[in-house]
């Protein structure tokens, strides 16, 4: 079950399959107001155009403010253009595969199913290529200005965009998301970002991920299932480090049944290139090696994309994890300054969906003073590998470090009903129970579907439910949905 770019699973890979070259991603159009920029002075200013600042800048202009968005690359931010969404969409071709191949011997003959991966990528770009024209008529709708260029500070209330000028604001957000960490090894130019990665024309024999996060393991259980040798090398024992460790040691046995390989305590020291392909020299335990690869993939993390906004010409502090802000998403050392998403240093995780409701906080603080913090409880994250990885709340070790007196009950659901039905035996959970109050302090769960089931615990830890009123839901059977009660 290969990636074809023709009409065989069994064709011998043809040079083009080991090709770099990209397809290429629409943009949006460069776009002014007018075409005088006689209005140069606004109540808001959003840098960057991801779910934050689309958020805020409908919030504020629906209050009757003048705003303004401005966004170097095509509006629509990381999740809808360059990770979540596309990338979602590459997985159901993973899905498939997997699907059939778990259901052979029971009906299903996988042999002549094969993902088709320019086909895969075609698809993906049904949904990418409309986002950026509809988020920015969207804005227009609501009277927002649509800028585009590169930005950066010349004053604590002012910002230059190439080629346009400069505006001034009584609010800035500063919401431009983050950008692949940097990694200085030599031979560094050589890797390809997960951006580049879902506009590969045709996927290689031999990818080589670097990191043991999300990066890395989505994008090598899809590029497995797409007939590609993958190896994933982590400097550290344990990969997903976010995630319950139990469940991360069966998804990484689960990965490696389909060819996802994961070398631990392996550090990356050097990239050459070496013909079509490149020898990666790498260090485990204090030995080097090299290892062989058509294609090396960062995956290594990621940083707040804010070193060219040129912070101090704002008096804006910022460190690592971002802008640094107060409990109301307000920059500490200037007062006219907001942060939202990946670019601020808050107590939320890099997530589309923390990013939207930061956003719609920091529009609210603006527009009424600093009153409204956000809440980060219950808000649950998905490795979107084959099968998912979930979690919220709290991991085990956590939960007795805050001093909880817990009870854990865990599952292996893999032979349950809703699992055999489709073949699928790798499945697990784990709930983490506070005894004095009933609570769900934490749910880890493993398995097909699950990202859906995690949002119910999502909604308990949220809200406080107990396990005796989670076990009251009724709910459709046969689903998946209906194991939620056995779960705890």
């Amino acid at each position: 079950m290969r990636a074809i770019a023709a009409s065989s699973a069994h064709s011998a890979p043809s040079p083009a399959r080991q090709s770099r070259k990209r397809v290429p991603m629409a943009r949006a159009p460069h776009v002014a107001e007018d075409d005088e920029m006689n209005t140069r002075n606004f109540d808001l200013i959003a840098l960057g155009v991801g779910m934050a600042a689309v958020n805020a800048a409908n919030k504020c202009a629906s209050a009757g403010w003048s705003v303004a968005v401005v966004d170097e690359l095509p509006y629509g931010g990381t999740c809808a253009l360059r990770g979540c969404d596309p990338k979602k969409m590459l997985r159901r071709g993973a899905e498939i595969i997997d699907a059939a191949r778990l259901m052979h011997g029971k009906g299903i003959e996988p042999n002549d199913i094969a993902i088709n991966w320019p086909d895969l990528v075609a698809f993906t770009q049904t949904f990418t290529d409309k986002m950026p024209g509809r988020i920015e008529n969207g804005l227009k709708s609501n009277g927002v200005t649509t800028l585009h260029g590169k930005a950066r500070f010349v004053g604590e209330d002012t910002v230059e965009i190439d080629g346009l000028g400069q505006f001034q604001a009584n609010h800035f957000l500063i919401a431009t998301g983050a950008k692949p960490r940097t990694i200085e090894v030599p031979g560094s130019e050589h890797l390809t970002d997960s951006t580049e990665f879902m506009r590969l024309d045709a996927l290689p024999e031999r990818i080589l991920f670097i990191g043991g996060g999300f990066i890395s393991f989505e994008f090598g259980h899809i590029a497995a299932r797409a007939g590609s040798k993958v190896c994933i090398i982590d400097r550290g024992e344990r990969p997903l480090k976010g995630f319950d460790a139990d469940l991360v040691e069966r998804l990484v046995a689960r990965g490696e049944e389909v060819g996802v390989q994961l070398r631990r305590r392996t550090s990356l020291k050097a990239i050459e290139k070496d013909g079509t392909g490149f020898l990666v020299t790498v260090e485990t335990d204090n030995k080097t090696r090299g290892l062989r690869a058509d294609l090396v993939v960062h995956g290594a993390g990621r940083v707040p994309a804010i070193d060219r906004l040129d912070l101090a010409a704002a008096h804006v502090e910022a460190g690592d994890k971002g802008v640094e802000v107060n409990a109301y998403l307000q920059s500490t050392s200037n007062p006219k300054i907001y942060a939202a998403g990946d670019a601020a240093d808050t107590q939320g995780a890099p997530l589309t969906p923390v990013a939207v409701f930061e956003g719609k906080v920091a529009a609210s603080n603006m527009l009424k003073g600093n009153r409204t913090k956000p809440d980060y409880a219950g808000v649950p994250s998905a490795v979107f590998t084959v099968p998912e990885l979930t979690r919220v709340g709290m991991l085990e070790e956590e939960a007795r470090e805050a001093g909880h007196d817990i009870r854990v009950v865990e599952n292996d659901t893999g032979d349950w009903y809703s699992n055999l039905r489709v073949g699928e035996s790798c499945a697990a959970t784990k709930v983490i129970i506070d005894n004095e109050s009933d609570t769900i302090l934490g749910a880890h769960l493993l398995g097909p579907e699950y990202g859906e089931i995690i949002n119910f615990f999502g909604l308990a830890v949220r809200l406080g439910l107990t396990t005796s009123e989670l076990k009251k839901m009724v709910s459709v059977y046969p689903s998946v949905g209906s194991d939620l009660g056995s779960m705890v």
